[in-house]
């Protein structure tokens, strides 16, 4: 049996304050006809990534709805999973190919990993690349297939959509963040539009005293008495970090005295992601108002809570991007933004609302310069920001969304 993912409990009326109202009320009454749907989310790893992040806040919930969810991961070696990263940056556009003994690799630990999946659910929700072909291994199984991409798949690299592909032709539905990322020529006849969305009750989000926040962060060693930028993002060269650390050089020359504090988590599922750290530091050693940090360094979810409240700038300067739930985290906090222009992040925000959205390393600059200059204009942008968060991007907007879809593909048609 395929490995399950511990999660808490999570009662509707906690959000009560924080969600609005007619939300709640809708998803309650969504979820009536669904109670004792028996539900499993699949993906490649418990932690480290947004998707960990949502699903440890969306399978507690539809419990508390009454649905019966659970939350199961796959398992793979570390050459397993730098195929699986390749697919992924091919699939957002790289130009990368499989080589016979990487589609071989991927094959079969997929299909072992579809042999320990037991039977017994109505719905099973694949996320990502790295499980997708689960379907075609099981074909036995009674149940409805949900494929939920999360990343920008608009232009993937011929030669690997070309591999995966066929695999998703057993899929009853799919999931994207936009309806722009649906490849061409997508085999899955039922697509639902679906953006991800923040929890305003995980460790990262709570509400923070402005003195145990400031704490944290003395205590990590960010200076309080010194500007502070920020970018929270898996290390990943779609984050563009190192162009971060150049947008942030440049506006230091105008903002004497800038901090930049860069902090990302290392994932199961993400070898890539220390050759990039490795890149950061090399690229940060000589600055002592750079400061890097990850999850396995102590920086958890607390900490990134207290640094997205108190940096004076929240960037996240994507070359590509499925969603960023970091932009939404930031305004949440009425923290402005500085970020790329890409994927999902202009649906969270836009010039104005939350903060700038740019193209390029000096725009990013000068757009974090113009938001440090004028504290109270940026607070304004950032206010604006949390209730567009708050109407579209908290977490029972997205279950409302799925039970949707969930109840769509469980009915007979007609």
């Amino acid at each position: 049996m395929l490995q399950a993912v511990d999660v808490g409990e999570l009662a509707l009326s906690s959000y009560v304050g924080a969600a609005p109202d007619d939300l709640l009320d809708r998803l309650r009454a969504a979820a009536e006809p669904l109670r004792g749907l028996r539900v499993l989310h699949l993906n490649a790893t418990s932690y480290g990534g947004g998707v960990s992040e949502l699903l440890r806040s969306v399978v507690p919930l539809l419990n508390a709805l009454g649905l019966q969810a659970e939350w199961r991961i796959i398992t793979g070696d570390p050459a397993f999973f730098t195929v699986t990263k390749a697919m992924h940056n091919a699939l957002q556009g790289a130009a990368r190919e499989l080589t016979e003994a990487e589609r071989a690799l991927y094959l079969a630990t997929v299909e072992r990993n579809a042999r320990d999946l037991v039977d017994g659910y109505d719905v099973v929700v694949v996320h990502d690349p790295q499980p997708a072909p689960i379907p075609r291994f099981r074909p036995d199984l009674r149940t409805r297939w949900v494929w939920r991409c999360h990343i920008d798949t608009s232009n993937p690299g011929p030669a690997v959509w070309q591999f995966l592909r066929p695999y998703l032709e057993g899929y009853d539905a799919a999931v994207f963040t936009m309806a722009g990322f649906v490849p061409a020529g997508f085999p899955v006849p039922r697509v639902s539009v679906i953006p991800p969305a923040i929890d305003p009750l995980s460790p990262k989000n709570i509400e923070l005293p402005d003195r145990l926040a400031r704490q944290v962060l003395n205590w990590i060693g960010v200076r309080l008495d010194l500007p502070l930028a920020a970018q929270v993002s898996r290390f990943d060269p779609w984050k563009d970090p190192l162009g971060v650390i150049a947008a942030y050089r440049m506006a230091r020359t105008e903002i004497p005295g800038l901090q930049l504090v860069l902090a990302g988590s290392m994932a199961l599922d993400d070898p890539e992601a220390w050759e990039v750290y490795r890149e950061i530091e090399a690229a940060a050693r000589s600055d002592p108002l750079i400061h890097v940090f990850t999850n396995l360094t102590g920086v958890g979810n607390i900490e990134v809570n207290a640094i997205q409240r108190l940096a004076d700038v929240v960037v996240q300067k994507s070359i590509r991007e499925g969603f960023g739930l970091v932009v939404s985290e930031a305004l949440w906090k009425e923290t402005p933004v500085v970020a790329g222009r890409t994927g999902g992040i202009p649906l969270q925000m836009e010039d104005g609302i939350g903060g700038y959205l740019v193209d390029g390393i000096e725009a990013c600059a000068n757009a974090m310069v113009r938001l440090l200059r004028d504290p109270a204009e940026a607070k304004a942008m950032a206010a604006r920001g949390r209730e567009r968060v708050r109407a579209r991007f908290l977490i029972p907007r997205l279950v409302l969304d799925e039970l949707a879809l969930m109840g769509a593909v469980v009915s007979p048609p007609g």
